[in-house]
């Protein structure tokens, strides 16, 4: 059985990897994707496999997109973070999905279906899922709506709509709301990014998380990268890298 793994966590990737050929020895992972682009382009230029594992939220966008721009002829295993409406949707059209974290069994149950279901999509396109629709859909998801945390002595809510950016601040998590708060958190920026809404919030760089509503400007920076301005200012310049850059304009261009 061949398989490609398109998930932007290495870590994730790579034990997810790990439980395959425990379960599947004899398994071929050809690729571990980490994008909607990387995905695009080598769905495009290859080979498609006999099983795709697919995490939903990647690194420049919702992995729905792929399905705009290249057809996808293998059977494919939705994985998440969490249980929304999206979940039911993939079930109803035949298409399994693991909720993280992964089990053995819930893996071992994905690669059973699929073998049971091989050449499924290929004899079967009707029974796709209308992508489109669940692209708008998953526009809807509006993530979680505050955050717990402790200040002076006391637990209060921050509301996520007050909040302009999370960042890193001296190696801790950090909330930085609109009206200059600072508010340190548990959760690390992966985790607080799987909670959000991907229309409302983009992952920057490794240090900044930032609301769309929290951008003022953003410009052309040396080396093809981008300068983001924010209407609460930061401490230093907020980057984002070549790799990064069309999906963070696109981000900004359709929401």
């Amino acid at each position: 059985m061949t398989i490609v793994i398109i998930e932007d966590e290495v870590k994730t990737a790579k034990a997810l990897g790990q439980l395959i050929f425990s379960i599947r020895p004899d398994a071929q992972i050809l690729s571990y994707i980490q994008s909607v682009d990387g995905a695009v382009t080598y769905l495009s230029e290859n080979d498609q496999p006999d099983l795709i594992f697919m995490d939903i939220q990647l690194a420049d966008g919702l992995c729905f997109e792929i399905f705009k721009n290249v057809e996808v002829l293998s059977p494919v295993v939705f994985c998440t973070a969490f249980d929304d409406y999206a979940i039911e949707a993939f079930k109803s059209n035949g298409i399994d999905y693991i909720l993280k974290p992964f089990s053995r069994e819930s893996i071992a149950q994905a690669i059973k279906k699929a073998g049971e279901l091989k050449n499924f999509f290929q004899r079967n396109k009707k029974a796709l899922p209308d992508f489109d629709y669940l692209l708008t859909r998953s526009g809807e998801y509006t993530g979680k709506s505050s955050f717990l945390v402790f200040k002076n002595n006391k637990y209060m809510t921050v509301q996520t709509e007050n909040i302009a950016y999370f960042f890193i601040k001296n190696e801790t998590p950090t909330i930085m709301s609109f009206d200059k708060s600072e508010y340190q958190i548990t959760q690390s920026l992966d985790e607080v990014h799987k909670l959000l809404s991907p229309n409302q919030f983009f992952r920057i760089n490794r240090q900044y998380l930032v609301n769309f509503t929290a951008i003022r400007e953003t410009e052309h920076y040396f080396s093809r990268k981008l300068i983001v301005k924010l209407t609460v200012p930061t401490e230093e310049k907020l980057l984002v890298g070549k790799d990064k850059a069309t999906a963070f304009l696109n981000w900004l261009e359709n929401r």
